[in-house]
């Protein structure tokens, strides 16, 4: 299969996979699953899952730059892994409870929601910018895969981050 079949192929996948996980996700925010308990556990556990992917993201990106590519990649698959990991906890617990509302007041509702906002919409933005960076290095495109993980970096690891702020912050009213 030629360089251009394989990236269309790619590319085409890359696609369906960026717009089908936010709307699924959406999707499944509305389903309540009858008979099962209340999955309250899950909280802190999908918090803890993004704080060590913002862990291994920063020690990922640290060891490609001291030249350890086999690590880094070993990381980066991890992180991956992670981060569908969290997609599927996260998902449960809201099939499984009601949303719960932030109680604070004054500024710091403001902060919340700002916070909160940017993450949702940053985390969905951010699933073809994984994907891509990954397919690059997979394929050996090690030019292109580096150009677009400088952006890729940052926006994956402050959605890592802000998901253990919101859960932080939203954790005294669950």
């Amino acid at each position: 299969m030629s360089d251009e079949r394989i990236n269309k192929k790619y590319t085409t996948w890359i696609w369906i996979l960026s717009i089908a996980i936010p709307v699924v996700v959406a999707l499944l925010f509305s389903v309540k699953i009858p008979g099962v308990e209340r999955l309250g556990f899950l909280p802190p556990i999908y918090a803890s899952v993004n704080a060590l992917t913002a862990v291994l993201l920063v020690v990922a990106v640290i060891q490609i730059k001291k030249g350890n590519r086999q690590t880094h990649e070993k990381l980066m698959k991890i992180c991956i892994l992670l981060s569908a990991m969290f997609l599927v906890m996260y998902v449960a617990y809201h099939m499984t409870s009601d949303s719960t509302p932030y109680g604070g007041e004054g500024i710091w509702r403001y902060i919340y929601f700002v916070i909160l906002i940017s993450h949702i919409f940053l985390s969905i933005g951010v699933i073809p910018f994984v994907l891509i960076t990954y397919v690059r290095a997979l394929t050996g495109n090690f030019q292109k895969h580096k150009k677009i993980a400088k952006f890729t970096f940052p926006i994956w690891l402050y959605v890592a981050v802000t998901g253990v702020i919101v859960y932080v912050m939203i954790s005294p009213y669950y």
